[in-house]
């Protein structure tokens, strides 16, 4: 039996129905099945809860009726095709308007489901005569593989303007990505400056006290001193990685970048920070690949800073990088054996501020290198992830456009 949806309006909907204008490809297929059956008339109709919408027609124009007045909503209930060769005849069609000559003096109607993929039957194709006549068998088989090319019309149609809204929709959601990328920048930079106003006093006042006799007298006070030195540095390196995380990510300036350039650079301009000298570094080849030079830069220098702030005491820490081409990205994958990562907290590690090793340990960071490294990752289409790594350490791989 025919699927009759629970809401035609909603379903129909998504065939654009309201809106649907002249259809070549409708009209076309509406005039070739009255070609083939051999009649002067035909339509492609489309069934709403309570009109009929003629969305295609030939030999008459095409119009919107009652639901009660078209003869196809009584086809799209029938479990067979419908062909009626004297519709006076028939005491489904007899009293309908299209038949006693109030709107036409329909006798012959044949008509064939328009049945969706997902069951529900949209409507018909239909032809009829103001004489009484039958198809053929071939004219038969002929109208129903026609209405599967009106359902393939109207199946473009619907994917077509489910397209455009979900383009309509990236293309919102990516302004407002913008819009809100710029916005953390503005916020970063001004709660940044009203931190580092403060801090550089408190700074400067340690230090200053930290000079003073009764200071340095007093080695209980000087350690006390010290601790908050290294707390307020702590506080500035805070405030400055807060400030690159909301900077990077936004728009790009696209180009070719060496990876391998890049990375050798940032060796020798010691731009990880500190323990480079001792660390043994494995670097395969690396390509070019195609995006911000800047934001690469602070991705592979929070990979390889991380490499060493969590390297373990008892051996000296390997960094292995490899890379390559997996169809229109490159991987790159940088391991090391330090501290690693447990597999459960993983996809933690990349949220900002998390941190999956033990708060307070003198390595430990702000955790928000991994999240910086996803912000800019992610920005160029690509996916990062950690896996495992030398001796227990861990891999960071990610996926990059190649040049």
């Amino acid at each position: 039996m025919p699927v009759e949806p629970p809401d035609r309006d909603a379903v129909l909907a998504e065939y654009g129905v309201e809106d649907l204008g002249r259809e070549p490809d409708l009209e076309a297929l509406a005039e070739l099945a009255a070609q083939v059956c051999g009649v002067p008339r035909g339509a492609v109709n489309l069934i709403s809860e309570h009109l009929q919408h003629q969305v295609a027609a030939v030999g008459i124009s095409s119009s919107v009726c009652s639901r009660e007045d078209s003869m196809c909503a009584v086809s799209i209930t029938a479990s067979e095709p419908v062909e009626v060769p004297d519709a006076r005849l028939d005491p489904r069609f007899a009293a309908n308007p299209f038949v006693t000559g109030r709107i036409a003096s329909v006798r012959f109607y044949a008509a064939s489901r328009l049945r969706a993929p997902s069951g529900a039957v949209l409507g018909t194709q239909c032809v009829f005569d103001d004489v009484p006549r039958r198809l053929d068998r071939r004219q038969r088989r002929s109208l129903d593989l026609l209405a599967h090319q009106v359902v393939d019309v109207l199946e473009l149609r619907r994917s077509s303007r489910a397209l455009a809204r979900s383009v309509e929709e990236l293309t919102e959601a990516r302004a407002e990505l913008l819009r809100s990328n710029s916005e953390l920048a503005d916020f970063a930079g001004r709660v940044s400056h009203d931190l580092r106003n403060p801090l550089a006093g408190i700074t400067g006042f340690l230090e200053l006290l930290a000079d003073h006799p009764a200071v340095t007298g007093a080695p209980t006070a000087g350690r006390l001193v010290e601790r908050g030195r290294a707390a307020a540095g702590r506080m500035h390196a805070l405030v400055d990685e807060l400030l690159e995380y909301a900077k990077l990510g936004g728009q790009l300036k696209w180009g070719p970048v060496d990876l391998g350039g890049l990375l050798t650079d940032l060796v020798e301009d010691r731009a990880t920070g500190r323990g480079i000298e001792d660390v043994d570094l494995d670097l395969g080849p690396l390509p070019v690949v195609h995006g911000d030079e800047t934001h690469l830069r602070a991705l592979l220098q929070n990979i390889i800073g991380n490499a060493i702030r969590f390297a373990r005491p008892d051996r000296r820490l390997t960094v292995r990088v490899r890379a390559e081409r997996q169809g229109e990205f490159v991987r790159v994958e940088v391991a090391d054996n330090g501290r690693g990562v447990p597999p459960a907290r993983r996809e933690e590690a990349f949220a900002l501020l998390s941190q999956v090793h033990e708060h307070g340990t003198a390595e430990g960071g702000a955790g928000i290198g991994l999240a910086t490294c996803r912000r800019v990752v992610t920005a160029h289409g690509g996916t990062i992830g950690l896996d495992d790594g030398i001796d227990g350490g861990v891999t960071v791989r990610f996926t990059l456009p190649a040049a």
